[in-house]
């Protein structure tokens, strides 16, 4: 500012850091929808994976793999969305108040959740590419990158299992803070919330 900056000569304080603020701005709706909606699949695909897994071999155990496959799919191409809107649309910034560390926390925490909303989905995907089962689409064929291959298959659903407890535990630090925020009513949670 320059030295004639009537805000400057009043003797206002510095502006917060980037990322740092009121704490009062929205999230628009569009993030709003795509993070409930997300929310719900994954919690959906949770359930119905540990339920599915120890199916015996049949008709019940194949349409509720198809079925996890398709939600799967759908979940992966909402996070693409959502991914894509993140991008163009920078996230509200948090109430000047909070402390630096939980700041820089829940930056990791959202990184490392993103991070796993690409592996679950991708690593799900491929390691049914490389089995000898069609993959379909609520029905509809659907392409394979890959072919019929044991030890490939079994690496990417490592992947994809190992993930998943790590998807766990940070969807529980997420829900752990964003309990704390509402119990505080420092208006973070509600930024998630429609109007």
């Amino acid at each position: 500012m320059g030295r004639g900056d009537p805000v400057a000569a009043a003797g206002a304080p510095p502006a917060p850091a980037a990322g740092v603020g009121r704490g009062s701005e929205r999230y628009h709706w569009v993030a709003i929808l795509l993070h409930w909606v997300i929310a719900a699949l994954i919690f959906g695909q949770f359930a119905l994976g540990w339920y599915m897994v120890d199916l015996p071999k049949g008709p019940d155990r194949s349409y509720f793999f198809a079925l996890h496959k398709s939600l799967g799919l759908t979940a992966a191409m909402l996070i693409a969305l959502r991914i894509a809107w993140r991008l163009t649309h920078p996230a509200p910034v948090l109430p000047a108040a909070l402390p630096a560390w939980k700041i820089q926390a829940a930056a990791l925490n959202h990184r490392l959740l993103y991070l796993c909303m690409v592996l679950m989905p991708l690593s799900g995907y491929l390691s049914s590419s490389f089995t000898q089962y069609p993959m379909k689409f609520f029905g509809l064929p659907f392409p394979k990158l890959g072919w019929a291959h044991e030890l490939v298959n079994q690496i990417f659903t490592t992947i994809h299992v190992t993930t998943s407890y790590a998807f766990i535990v940070l969807i529980a630090v997420h829900v752990a803070a964003a309990v704390q925020h509402l119990l505080r009513r420092d208006g973070v949670f509600s930024r998630m919330l429609f109007p």
